[in-house]
């Protein structure tokens, strides 16, 4: 029996959870939010976005796996196993069955043709590598890893955001982190000769386009889908809740550049409400995208992916 997923055009999408569950507050994660618009939509945030109960933003960290063009192509890798993640203590020496969860949805570590990091950010790289015998090699020895060039840049160790000395404890610990998010899920792919940075545009297939999407990180991207007449959008960190859909300027505490990441969320609703294309987010629950439209000076939902809630 196939995976639980949709088809798009000729292309198939299907899931893979690695963690689920609430991670601090709803605020703490959207900062700008006011609690009256959480509140005003509790009957359909909860309980699958928000837990009014204690104001716990709940998230799922995921890989989107699609068929395209006979080759399987990941679409983001999660947190990965026995990680040193000093800045988030919650992930800290994670130890899941992602590669089984892999496996029920018909992919093997050897099947994987591409594997798009939509950013350099430690839920979204982690299970490029995992660590045999001491070391940190590719999780999957075919694939073709895209890697935004400018993030690329950003995070390594020439990385103009470690210059200088940190100005408190918080950026001291965030950059050990992202030295150490570069050190084993970044560099081991690169040293293997595995990686293609890109910049500006990236296509894949006749199906499967990336495009920069600056913001969140300087070189965050999305992959847009078109296959017939059916239109998707994977987003990654562009939207952390469904209420950033409500309010674009809304942005995550995770966000670099504030004002380029609420002028390129605007951007790409605008068009994904114009070209009924569904939007795909990195860590929604529930049904994991939306439609969406304009509604205002806004947008709001129009209807959820067919994707199983489970």
């Amino acid at each position: 029996m196939p995976a639980p997923g949709i088809t798009l055009g000729d292309v198939r999408i299907t899931r893979v959870v690695e963690w689920s569950g609430p991670i601090r507050t709803a605020r703490f994660i959207i900062p700008d939010s006011d609690e009256e618009t959480w509140r005003r939509n509790e009957k359909w945030l909860a309980p699958d976005f928000w837990t009014p109960a204690g104001d716990s933003y709940r998230c799922r960290i995921q890989t989107w796996v699609l068929r395209s063009e006979g080759r399987t192509v990941l679409v983001d890798t999660g947190v990965g196993n026995d990680r040193d993640r000093p800045q988030v203590p919650q992930f800290a020496g994670l130890r899941t069955d992602y590669l089984a969860r892999l496996r029920e949805a018909g992919v093997t570590p050897e099947d994987v043709d591409v594997v798009v990091n939509t950013h350099i950010h430690y839920d979204h790289v982690g299970w490029n590598t995992e660590l045999r015998d001491g070391a940190w090699v590719p999780t999957f020895p075919n694939a073709t890893y895209l890697i935004p060039r400018a993030d690329h840049l950003y995070f390594g160790p020439d990385g103009a955001h470690r210059t200088g000395a940190p100005r408190d404890e918080h950026e001291r610990v965030r950059r050990q982190g992202g030295k150490l998010v570069f050190d084993d899920s970044i560099a081991p792919v690169h040293r293997a000769g595995q990686t293609v940075l890109w910049e500006g545009s990236h296509r894949i297939d006749g199906n499967l386009l990336l495009e920069a999407a600056p913001g969140h990180t300087p070189g965050s991207s999305v992959l847009t889908l078109r296959s017939g007449t059916d239109r998707a959008v994977f987003v990654g960190d562009m939207l952390h809740s469904p209420v950033q859909v409500l309010e674009p300027g809304w942005n995550s505490c995770f966000c670099d550049d504030l004002r380029l990441a609420a002028r390129t969320r605007r951007a790409y609703l605008a068009r994904a409400a114009e070209l009924r294309e569904l939007v795909i987010p990195a860590h929604w629950p529930g049904h994991g995208a939306a439609e969406v439209r304009g509604d205002g000076d806004g947008f709001a939902l129009s209807a959820w992916a067919a994707f199983p809630r489970g």
